[in-house]
């Protein structure tokens, strides 16, 4: 089995469950403040676990081009906007079906990376990315195709083109260093949470400063978001590090499985037979990408 199965399916773990608390911490702060939460201490985080791995075993340092520095802020700044456009998502009426266009990003990234990043895929592969792609849109898509905006089409596409472009550009800037296995995703990890950060605190400084505070006065449940976010990117960058973004993010999709068992157990929430017959086509694709 390749390393980068055991590394996603961790990856989604730590998402559902930084979801959810900062679905808690949604009712209390603003969204720009709920979306630093995932950065603020999952800097000095991503830190520590590089210095542990150059403590384990040595190994070269980085050299920072010019390409590599440009490629980082790209996918930084576009996982910030594809944040965004989620966030426009949820201010409308009918925004669930453009939730399950914004998950169309493991299509997108497939695409792409054909295309633009040298990253075919076989038919199997193909076939686990359109099921995968079809179980998230009948499981998020509720209301009925009449109801369909333009705004919400664009909204829901922009934000899976722009988190699509964010994975491909982490898995390019990750190849850029050449560094051993896991150093170079660990430098990456760093790198992008820092830039980041800092872009959302200045933002914050000049737009909502008093939403610094109030997450200064929740520090354990911004600690444990930034925690649980940090774990989560470790893992979609390592495995990213090793293999196309469009395998990785199909395999994903069963963070679906770990949100509704949380759901189930925490908020006990019952499943539909919908959810149901989209858990089968979500396990049925990562059959098919894991096969692949």
């Amino acid at each position: 089995m390749g390393l980068w199965i055991p590394f996603t399916i961790f990856a989604a773990f730590m998402q559902s469950w930084r979801n959810a608390f900062q679905n808690k911490l949604s009712k209390e702060v603003s969204t720009a403040g709920v979306t630093l939460a995932r950065f603020l201490y999952a800097s000095p985080l991503a830190a520590l676990y590089l210095w542990t791995l150059y403590q384990i075993e040595s190994a070269a340092l980085p050299t920072f081009s010019t390409n590599f520095l440009i490629t980082v802020v790209l996918a930084s700044v576009s996982q910030i906007i594809a944040t965004a456009l989620m966030v426009k998502l949820f201010r409308l009426r009918n925004y669930a079906i453009g939730v399950g266009l914004a998950k169309s990003e493991a299509v997108i990234a497939a695409t792409l990376g054909a295309l633009f990043f040298a990253a075919p895929l076989s038919w199997l592969a193909w076939s686990g990315v359109i099921i995968g792609a079809i179980a998230i849109w009948l499981m998020s898509n509720t209301g009925s195709l009449k109801e369909l905006s333009l705004k919400t089409v664009s909204l829901g596409l922009g934000s899976g083109l722009a988190f699509a472009l964010t994975t491909l550009w982490v898995r390019e800037a990750s190849l850029m260093l050449g560094l051993p296995f896991p150093y170079s995703a660990a430098w990456v990890l760093l790198c992008v949470i820092s830039t980041q950060t800092a872009i959302l605190i200045v933002w914050l400084l000049l737009k909502e400063p008093s939403t610094l505070n109030a997450l200064w006065r929740r520090p354990k449940l911004t600690l444990t978001i930034s925690f649980f976010s940090c774990l989560g990117s470790l893992g979609w960058f390592t495995a990213m590090s090793l293999e196309t973004v469009a395998l990785v993010k199909t395999l994903g999709q069963i963070e679906v499985l770990f949100t509704l068992f949380i759901s189930a157990r925490w908020f006990k929430e019952k499943l539909s037979q919908r959810d149901l017959l989209g858990l089968a086509l979500i396990v049925l694709g990562a059959a098919c990408v894991i096969l692949a």
